[in-house]
């Protein structure tokens, strides 16, 4: 394989998880130096273990959850060599960065645009996902099928896209809405798309936002809010 692989992983205070997370990173295809971090203004020891783990990191001090994609990409689009492919990862452990291998799978052996990892359809360890992350995930790939034609299962943010692609799309939120937004307007470019099952359990540490009444809240009227937003 001679495709040229960037991962990016937004973190806010992951100290606990960020190291695991990195480590798991499938070396056979992705080099150290392309896994980014952005670091979203943590105030714990996110920087450093995720530097002594092995990845390139980078600081971003707006918050929000956009705010450190976009700098990942930023940071991406600099290289010396640009990347084939971008994956994103949360920091927060509750994936499996060794499933990256079937994420990755549909670009590089069918030459599929853009793949979501899809927890609804991957085993979910008990408690992993509340209550409102279920409803809302459910409410937003309905509509989504009802407004833009694509049928979707999930949200997750387990998903891998072509960098030319990726580009084109026009990258803008910077907070709740990021992951709906690259959705719709994969569909609004009508890019290729594919479902993989990931697995998905208990994230180490607090949600930032299911893990609060008001981040749940705002999560979700900005996932309502994007899927009108961009008819």
């Amino acid at each position: 394989m001679n495709q040229k692989i960037v991962v990016i992983i937004p973190a806010y205070n992951e100290e606990g998880s960020i190291g695991h997370v990195v480590k798991d990173i499938p070396r056979s295809l992705i080099a150290d130096q392309d896994i980014l971090v952005c670091n979203n203004n943590s105030n714990d020891r996110t920087k450093e273990v995720a530097s002594a783990a092995g990845a390139t990191v980078l600081d971003e001090s707006r918050t929000g959850y956009g705010w450190a994609c976009l700098k990942g990409m930023e940071y991406a689009s600099q290289m010396e060599v640009a990347p084939d492919i971008v994956v994103f990862l949360d920091g927060d452990y509750s994936d499996y960065p060794e499933e990256m291998v079937d994420v990755l799978e549909p670009i590089l052996e069918d030459d599929i645009d853009f793949v979501i990892g899809s927890r609804a359809l991957g085993q979910k360890e008990k408690g992993s996902m509340t209550v409102p992350q279920r409803f809302g995930n459910w409410l937003s790939t309905r509509l989504m099928r009802l407004f833009y034609r694509v049928r979707y299962t999930d949200l997750g943010p387990f998903r891998a896209i072509k960098y030319d692609k990726l580009m084109a799309l026009g990258m803008r939120d910077k907070t709740y809405g990021w992951t709906i937004e690259m959705q719709i307007k994969a569909a609004k470019h009508k890019l290729t798309y594919a479902e993989v099952p990931v697995n998905y359990k208990k994230r180490i540490g607090v949600s930032k936002v299911s893990g609060t009444v008001k981040g749940t809240i705002l999560a979700g009227y900005k996932i309502i809010l994007s899927i009108f937003k961009y008819l």
